[in-house]
């Protein structure tokens, strides 16, 4: 175990980072398929690919999970990843062909670095190439490298987001999260309440607490995007409606560790995951309540991931990470 969502069999993690423009993208490979669902929570959501993941609709596995900075321009870069799987064969058969399912999510990191720059079908590519089995890279790197948290004031303020990871058993099966954090509001500790990241409070040191400056009348930037995205996976078997449930619940390992979120600026998504190892199937009988089990650990490591996302993370750009605003 890595404590990374590459623990559940069949997935693998790469990224692609480019630190001097502070941006990048992550891909969550599971070339052999898994069957996914998505919970789209935010208001300000950029997609693609998800409304195939409905229960009601045809298409049973995907391939990949893209998430990618750039905004919406970084949608485009999907099609790296859908290249990689086409050359090796990976797909949904389609007669002619196999066409790779790759739903994928954006992050607003234009205001950090260059705003001309984002991710590309080459850079998903090598994403791809990146991509292992074993322990995942956390904080600074891929889809997080121009995430950054608490911007209810405004850029001036904010620290740094990133990428993060988690894992844990549940009797016989692995849950794992990767989530990306570049959130409005703050990053706390679930069982404290303590803001671990948000914005800087330049008078006494430390942070301010978003909630208490949105109540007291703050008013949030509309050009200051945010997003927090997720990917959850486990070794249960599920179909289509229990992933898509797994993911419902595992949103609440965001309500738990950022506070606000799913706020009208925020565009927060999470995928589900399942990939059944040999044996795992899940009983006849009992099945609901499995999957309420699996929904509750999904939030506990969604939660964890998001506090390792900031506290991994390093400063960029002029950026301070939460690390060196608590030790100042």
């Amino acid at each position: 175990m890595c404590n990374a969502i590459t623990d559940v069999p069949g997935i693998k993690v790469g990224h692609y980072t480019d630190r001097e423009a502070a941006t990048g993208c992550t891909v969550v490979l599971c070339e052999e398929g898994a069957v996914a669902g998505v919970d789209v929570r935010g208001s300000a959501p950029g997609t693609r690919e998800t409304d195939l993941l409905a229960p009601t609709n045809l298409v049973p596995e995907v391939q990949a999970i893209f998430l990618s900075g750039g905004s919406a321009f970084g949608l485009d870069a999907a099609a790296g990843v859908m290249r990689y799987l086409e050359e090796r064969g990976y797909g949904f058969p389609a007669g002619v062909a196999r066409v790779p399912i790759v739903p994928a999510a954006i992050i607003f990191d234009l205001s950090v670095g260059s705003a001309r720059a984002r991710p590309t079908p080459q850079g998903a590519y090598q994403a791809c190439l990146a991509a292992t089995a074993g322990p995942v890279a956390e904080g600074t790197v891929g889809v997080g490298t121009g995430a950054t948290v608490g911007k209810v004031l405004g850029p001036a303020l904010r620290v740094k987001g990133g990428v993060g990871t988690a894992s844990r058993r549940l009797g016989g099966f692995v849950v794992g999260a990767l989530v990306v954090v570049n959130a409005l509001g703050d990053v706390v500790d679930p069982e404290t309440g303590r803001i671990l990241a948000g914005p800087r409070d330049r008078e006494r040191g430390g942070f301010l607490s978003t909630t208490e400056l949105l109540i007291g009348g703050a008013k949030a930037s509309p050009f200051e995007a945010n997003t927090t995205l997720g990917v959850v996976a486990t070794s249960a078997r599920l179909d289509k409606a229990q992933a898509t449930k797994l993911a419902q619940m595992a949103q609440d390992g965001l309500a738990r560790a950022i506070r606000p979120c799913h706020t009208m600026f925020d565009g927060d998504v999470i995928f589900a995951l399942a990939l059944p190892g040999e044996g795992l199937a899940m009983g006849k009988g009992g099945r609901e309540g499995e999957v309420t089990a699996l929904g509750v650990a999904a939030a506990e490591v969604v939660a964890q991931a998001i506090i390792r996302a900031v506290m991994k993370a390093e400063g960029i750009h002029g950026i301070p990470s939460a690390r060196e605003v608590a030790s100042l």
